[in-house]
């Protein structure tokens, strides 16, 4: 089950609540017991490898450089 972080309008404590998707957006009352709470937005980490490698710089051609080539002196 997803946990979301709140914080509190009235005491400004900041606190989780595991609760359903669908309810994610439902009034929370603070463990002090106000119901002036907001609910905040969370940065989630994805980590991991990438599958493919990086791309080579190209080399000859006329195109890349700074501006798309042709146009740096």
């Amino acid at each position: 089950m997803p946990r979301y972080e709140y914080r509190c309008r009235s005491c400004g404590d900041t606190f989780e609540l595991s609760r359903p998707m669908a309810e994610s957006a439902a009034p929370a009352t603070c463990p002090a017991g106000h119901d002036d709470t907001v609910k905040l937005l969370s940065t989630v980490a994805v980590g991991g490898a990438s599958s493919a490698p990086a791309p080579a710089p190209r080399s000859g051609g006329g195109t890349g450089g700074c501006c798309g080539g042709g146009c740096c002196g």
